[in-house]
């Protein structure tokens, strides 16, 4: 992750992005810029954020380390949104690792300097109120989902989610277990959509080769339908 010196670039993401309608208080001379590689990381297990992160372009995955070492895929993030708030809010929060899918770019401001102004901003309170509980209905609609619909049509949503470049390559074991099923199951059902052209195993994961297929396989979900 690297912070961006270009203030002509900064204000074009914070006017873009409304960035500053989110508060009150007044951040636009202290809201810093960040680009974050694929892959890179904005927040890190352990360690308490410097920022609070505001994500005006790309997506990126959360992570966390369970007691008995293993890594699990908990939940995803895409702009706009906030990254860092429960830290903010929460000090003895453990912060889990946010990893970038694709190329990121965040706003930012210095968590300690800045944690007593917005935890008196009611604005920006309720504007964190409202994507907290956006962020509470995804997943119980994902859970839902999960508890509802075939693996073929929860993967085809999983794998538009989590593919970058047009190649999925989620490791299968993390994957088997966000979505709750057998590892044996999800080889299956990938092997399936490979034969039906809808995706083609290559040296890291598979390329996406059918787009189209895997989002009306998504959409079934959709309550439309």
């Amino acid at each position: 992750m690297k912070e961006i010196h270009n203030d002509s670039l900064r204000l074009q993401f914070i006017e873009r992005s409304g960035y500053k309608a989110l508060f009150s208080t007044e951040v636009v001379n202290d809201a810093r810029l960040f680009h974050v590689e694929a892959g890179d990381f904005i927040v890190r297990e352990g360690h308490q954020p410097l920022f609070l992160f505001y994500l005006v372009r790309g997506r990126a995955r959360l992570y966390a380390t369970q007691p008995n070492g293993r890594v699990s895929l908990i939940d995803f993030f895409a702009a706009p949104c906030f990254v860092g708030e429960i830290e903010l809010v929460n000090q003895g929060h453990e912060p889990r690792d946010v990893q970038a899918i694709e190329e990121c770019w965040c706003l930012a401001l210095p968590m300690k300097s800045y944690r007593p102004l917005l935890l008196g901003d009611t604005l920006f309170l309720r504007n964190l109120c409202v994507a907290l509980s956006q962020k509470n209905y995804r997943n119980i609609v994902s859970l839902t989902q999960n508890q509802s619909f075939p693996l073929v049509n929860r993967l085809a949503a999983f794998i538009l989610l989590t593919q970058s470049g047009d190649v999925y390559d989620e490791k299968h074991t993390q994957a088997a277990e966000y979505m709750g099923v057998t590892y044996r199951h999800l080889l299956f059902v990938i092997a399936q959509l490979t034969r039906e052209g809808l995706l083609q195993k290559q040296k890291s994961g598979y390329a996406i080769r059918n787009r189209k297929a895997l989002v009306a396989l998504a959409e079934e979900m959709e309550p439309a339908h």
